[in-house]
């Protein structure tokens, strides 16, 4: 049948290659590809902790949290499309001010770069989406400083050190909710 039978309700069905890239795969099979013992496990909780906002949005005060990392002139190419760079990497938790334009980046990530690029810094760094979004009322106001936590692959370490940090500089802004970019 070619999708359109009745079988199938009228449907117009996609060409059966036409399938999701099985990208958290390709990173289990990658990680073990570069000699760890295991594959990477996404953290998958049964009891996610959910605390429902206390006010409106439009009322809210919201920080930006983000992995990208700012650009370091010395570190080599962290253009879009640059080849994973993991010199660009950092290991800190670091706060920067949101009046400016950041000049953060994300070579220091892995990404499939043969079908996507870095071009749109919006995807990986909402900043002026969100500056516009409290310009319009549609958040309370925007935090004043925007946080990069770092990537070191491993969890306990994410876990234990840098989610208290970054909790800790939310409330500094006074955030009460926060929008968390991982690229």
């Amino acid at each position: 049948m070619d999708g359109r039978g009745t079988e199938n309700g009228g449907l117009d069905f996609a060409a059966e290659h036409d399938v999701p890239v099985p990208y958290m795969q390709r990173l289990r099979d990658y990680y073990l590809a570069l000699g760890y013992g295991n594959p990477y496990r996404w953290a998958q909780y049964s009891e996610v902790p959910f605390t429902p906002l206390a006010k409106p949005l439009n009322k809210t005060k919201v920080g930006l949290v983000v992995t990208s990392a700012r650009y370091q002139p010395d570190k080599g190419d962290q253009g879009p499309g640059a080849a994973y760079n993991a010199s660009a990497k950092f290991y800190r938790v670091y706060s920067d001010p949101v009046e400016d334009e950041p000049d953060v980046r994300i070579s220091h990530l892995g990404y499939d770069r043969k079908y996507t690029t870095a071009a749109d810094r919006n995807s990986y760094f909402p900043l002026a989406q969100l500056k516009i979004a409290a310009q319009e009322g549609r958040i309370g106001a925007l935090a004043p400083r925007f946080h990069g936590t770092p990537t070191n692959r491993s969890q306990q370490t994410t876990l234990d050190q840098d989610c208290p940090e970054i909790l800790a500089r939310l409330r500094e802004d006074g955030a009460e909710a926060a929008i968390i970019v991982a690229a």
